[in-house]
């Protein structure tokens, strides 16, 4: 295993030292790209913090300086103990000293030490994601043995003028989210729908929870629904990802609607709203090589691609593949 350089320390992190890790992954996005990544902020830092299996004591690092500052900061999440999620942060001023692939080693004997929680027989990864130009972070994944195995994209548009009016399915209506009444049922159908998307797990509705309607920023009028009488037939879960920039996080068919435009309908209702109240700029991510062919349709409605993802995973554990791979899987 790597050391660290010597003077440098590991400890795990506290929950009041979370702006000092913010300003490295700030710093460390500033340095790749000359700007912060886009919807990035403190509150998802500290909601990524506090998620459902997620212990800071075991599951986070922090680097010291000789000098006793917070230099880097990595931590390890998993979903369903099969899939394990890390991306080491580290200040631009201490790059090329190892010590990315020294957090990447303690993300991975983490991993290590609880994937026997995963489901018996199951193949287990460890994952992580990195803009496609951070050639740093691509040399030390490779050099732990990661291999790149997906590509995403983030997706743009910027109105210039009222989207056109979504033409909806026959017997289709769009509303919000009725909170405290719904959640459940918009779960199930938009993890549903997500089935069909490569490398989906079925999702946990206390971690569905976590990451949606339990975030100070929540908003259920931009929650929509796409009804056939008492069904849920898609979705589009959006939300501002800053202040000028409208998101959709969510973007869900379920197979028995398809291929009637009900997606492109939600993509347009969404952009709809969002220009009503003044945002014309809007973004997704998706899947380069989108099993349901969702980068044809973001395309048609005007989206471009603004950013590349690469997602890299290295195999822990041999097994049976429980993520989608196909259409037919």
């Amino acid at each position: 295993m790597n050391t660290l350089p010597p003077g440098f320390t590991v400890r795990a992190p506290s929950m009041d030292e979370l702006a000092l890790v913010f300003d490295i992954i700030t710093a460390s996005d500033i340095a790749i790209y000359g700007a912060p990544e886009p919807g990035n902020t403190l509150e998802d830092l500290r909601h990524s913090w506090k998620s459902p299996g997620h212990n800071l004591e075991t599951d986070g690092w922090v680097v010291l300086s000789p000098e006793g500052s917070i230099i880097a900061a990595n931590g390890v999440w998993n979903m369903q103990h099969v899939h394990y999620y890390t991306h080491p942060s580290i200040h631009p001023r201490y790059s090329g000293l190892g010590i990315g692939r020294f957090l990447l080693q303690l993300a991975e004997k983490r991993a290590r030490q609880s994937m026997d929680e995963a489901p018996p027989r199951a193949r287990v990864t460890l994952n992580s994601g990195i803009v496609n130009i951070d050639k740093a972070a691509q040399q030390r994944l490779e050099q732990e043995k990661f291999s790149l195995v997906r590509r995403s994209w983030r997706m743009e548009i910027e109105m210039t003028g009222a989207p056109p009016e979504p033409q909806w399915p026959q017997s289709i209506e769009v509303r919000t989210l009725i909170s405290g009444k719904e959640e459940r049922a918009v779960f199930d159908a938009t993890d549903e729908a997500f089935q069909d998307h490569w490398g989906h797990i079925p999702g946990n509705f206390e971690q569905w929870k976590h990451w949606t309607i339990e975030r100070n920023d929540f908003d259920p009028s931009l929650w929509f629904l796409a009804c056939d009488g008492d069904n849920i037939a898609g979705t589009s879960l959006c939300e501002y990802q800053t202040e000028n920039m409208g998101w959709v996080n969510d973007l869900v068919v379920r197979r028995p609607w398809r291929r009637q435009g009900l997606g492109m309908a939600l993509l347009y209702h969404s952009f709809g709203e969002f220009y009503r109240r003044g945002t014309k700029k809007v973004g997704l991510e998706v899947d380069s090589q989108n099993l349901t062919g969702a980068t044809r349709l973001y395309e048609r409605v005007g989206m471009h691609v603004a950013r590349r993802y690469d997602r890299y995973e290295k195999e822990l554990r041999p097994g049976i593949e429980l993520s989608t791979q196909s259409l037919s899987s």
